[in-house]
């Protein structure tokens, strides 16, 4: 809003167009009149844009919604000619705006600068067209990743079906949405309206897997995982999560040959791949002989593995919390999830129903955090494990 008021020339304290309203948000003020006799119909060559804008669009949309980590630099890329073409034209803003918060989510970039690009793009699209599905969905993935505003979030979600309820990007990112807030089956069902409309896209696809990694149906999480690697094999988020349900049921063995299948495929060197054979064949031998808690506090001593320093996730704050927790090394984890909080790590949204935090959420320390959040303390009380 601070944004909008600053485009439009307004003091908040005198307001001319926005008025605040205490505890419900905010009102147009402004008086809106039409002079008739002095407006000029729209012609067709005046509502006409170039084809090539809304082929970019629709390039971005594609390589956005494939949900690859390796196809967001041409998402980009494609929203960024649009504009360069149109930059009144909201559905490219809006579609740069929502690329922005994946690259943050996939830590492509820093997320708190992609996010700031998002929030703008996103608010420009917005006072373009407030009547945009598009920008509506992209004011609310904003709000719900980045703001963590859950409740500004659902309107604009809500808004943007209420304008076209086949919107794919919507009903997935709603259905998210509505999973971090505990509501599991309605989360599952918005997507599964998605996968109705894509049900070909591998972004679709994982998103379904997600949505029973949350509900703890790990085999229906590998299927859909697994679909969405047969349409795209090199999908990360697909493989991340066929690893996190081997990790979570303890199947040690597939956890260590996955890993290292995945890191010949996406191209390691040599000397990296190596190495991950020496830590996943030391951690089947610590199986063997301490099981399963034996491998956690193992996975724990790599946070500090130098051989290992290329891996990003272990230099992360929230993965350590979670590897930290499932070693039982509590304040150490409670530690590492206060610096993810601080940092507002945006892989902290689904905290509230995620199974990577089940070994937290016994300790009265894990409910403070969810109240910080303003997210349901309940919403894990219903997952049946």
């Amino acid at each position: 809003m601070s944004a909008l008021r600053k485009a439009l020339g307004e003091d908040a304290h005198r307001p001319i167009y926005v008025e605040t309203v205490a505890r419900s948000g905010y009102r147009f003020i402004a008086a809106v009149t039409c002079d008739l006799a002095h407006e000029k119909p729209l012609t067709p060559s005046a509502m006409t844009r170039p084809v090539e804008l809304y082929e970019l669009v629709g390039r971005g949309r594609s390589h956005l919604l494939s949900g690859s980590y390796f196809e967001l630099p041409a998402a980009v890329d494609a929203f960024r000619s649009a504009i360069e073409i149109d930059p009144t034209y909201a559905p490219a803003q809006a579609g740069l705006a929502r690329a922005r918060c994946v690259q943050a989510v996939f830590r492509a970039v820093p997320h708190q600068e992609a996010f700031a690009e998002a929030k703008a793009s996103a608010l420009r699209a917005l006072a373009m067209d407030s009547a945009s599905a598009d920008a509506q969905v992209a004011l609310g993935t904003v709000l719900f990743l980045s703001a963590w505003d859950w409740r500004a979030a659902e309107r604009s979600l809500q808004r943007a079906l209420e304008i076209n309820p086949d919107h794919t990007e919507a009903l997935l990112q709603y259905g998210s949405l509505q999973e971090a807030l505990g509501r599991l089956d309605d989360g599952l069902r918005c997507k599964q309206q998605a996968l109705a409309r894509d049900p070909r896209s591998p972004g679709v696809l994982v998103q379904i897997a997600i949505s029973y990694w949350h509900q703890r149906k790990y085999d229906d999480t590998l299927v859909w995982a697994q679909r969405a690697l047969d349409v795209d094999p090199k999908h990360v988020l697909a493989c991340q999560f066929i690893n996190h349900v081997y990790w979570k049921i303890g199947d040690v063995n597939r956890f260590a040959a996955w890993t290292v299948s995945q890191a010949i495929a996406w191209g390691f060197s040599e000397e990296r791949v190596a190495v991950l054979k020496q830590v996943t064949a030391d951690t089947q031998q610590v199986y063997a002989t301490a099981g399963l808690a034996g491998v956690r506090r193992f996975m724990v001593d790599q946070i500090t593995n130098p051989q290992l320093d290329f891996d990003i996730l272990l230099k992360m704050a929230f993965f350590r919390a979670a590897l930290y927790g499932a070693a039982g090394r509590l304040d150490e984890a409670f530690d590492c999830l206060d610096q993810a909080i601080a940092y507002r790590d945006p892989a902290l949204v689904h905290l509230a129903v995620a199974p990577e935090w089940d070994s937290l959420r016994g300790d009265p320390r894990f409910a403070e955090r969810l109240r910080s959040m303003a997210l349901p303390s309940a919403a894990h009380d219903n997952i049946g494990n």
